[in-house]
């Protein structure tokens, strides 16, 4: 696949690994342009199952993206719209089809994420950030709306209610151990750890199976709202979903021939069988 030809970013694979180093304009504005290079960015990676691991960094120093670009919502309506003829906000379609793309996807957070840029990150996977440089904010009670990208609903999924509602009503920054802590990021890292965290991270899940990261994806993704039955089906859907396109039952014959189970090295170490087992085919 063709990772080419973005305004917004630029976008390289190694292997399984796609690197999208974000770098637009003095701060990196969530605008037209970057949309456009996102939703395009999603069509190729939801065709190419060569790509399993997408890491989104930023070269353009302090910002990750800093938010959506205002000039974009001066023109939003003063007439309140009834509910039954609501659509989807341009921010909140393209995210969505971002985080539901068949990839993991990764964010390595190096500076400013605000409004927009915040919601951006909470559509990935993963988030990690870096101390002293990272700086998160959901800035729009301020100007008179709301979070509209999914900031309120992801948030949410990720804090909990009360802290969500405090994060976003207070308009306030917060650092890297503070998302730690409050559940918006995975983790916080000195700046000159984030990068191997994140690489190694990502070398490792390149290494299983495209089918089996998109079906535990759907898997979580669906099973969240879900009463816990339900859930229990989804689970077993992409079991079989699993099964029908990856050498899932033969890496278990694999290891039962050797003795997986019942050895204690092999207990002590699944940690390293796991990636040993990537060879059976």
């Amino acid at each position: 696949m063709d990772y080419k030809n973005f305004q917004t970013f630029t976008a390289k694979q190694t292997g399984g690994i796609l690197t999208v180093d974000i770098n637009f304009g003095p701060v990196n504005v969530q605008g037209q342009e970057m949309l456009a290079d996102l939703s395009s960015l999603c069509l190729r990676l939801e065709r190419d199952r060569s790509v399993k691991v997408v890491v989104f960094e930023s070269s353009n120093p302090g910002y990750w993206v800093c938010h959506y670009d205002t000039n974009l919502l001066k023109d939003l309506s003063t007439e309140a719209v009834p509910r039954n003829e609501v659509e989807l906000f341009d921010l909140q379609l393209i995210l969505e089809r971002l985080s539901n793309v068949p990839q993991a996807t990764i964010a390595k957070i190096e500076g400013f994420a605000r409004g927009g840029g915040h919601e951006m990150a909470l559509a990935l996977d993963m988030r990690f950030a870096a101390r002293g440089k990272a700086k998160f904010m959901q800035m729009e009670v301020g100007m008179g709306i709301l979070p509209c990208g999914g900031g309120a609903s992801r948030m949410a999924r990720q804090t909990g209610l009360g802290k969500a509602l405090e994060l976003i009503l207070s308009a306030k920054d917060w650092d890297a151990d503070e998302a730690e802590k409050f559940g918006t990021i995975n983790k916080a890292l000195d700046a000159d750890e984030i990068g191997p965290y994140v690489d190694t991270l990502a070398q490792r899940i390149s290494k299983f199976p495209a089918e089996s990261i998109a079906a535990s994806k759907r898997a979580v993704h669906t099973s969240i709202d879900l009463p816990i039955k339900e859930a229990l089906k989804e689970e077993a859907y992409q079991l079989f979903q699993a099964t029908s396109k990856t050498p899932a039952v033969k890496r278990f014959q694999y290891a039962d021939d050797n003795g997986a189970q019942f050895d204690h090295n092999n207990q002590k170490n699944w940690e390293q069988m796991v990636m040993d087992i990537q060879e059976v085919n």
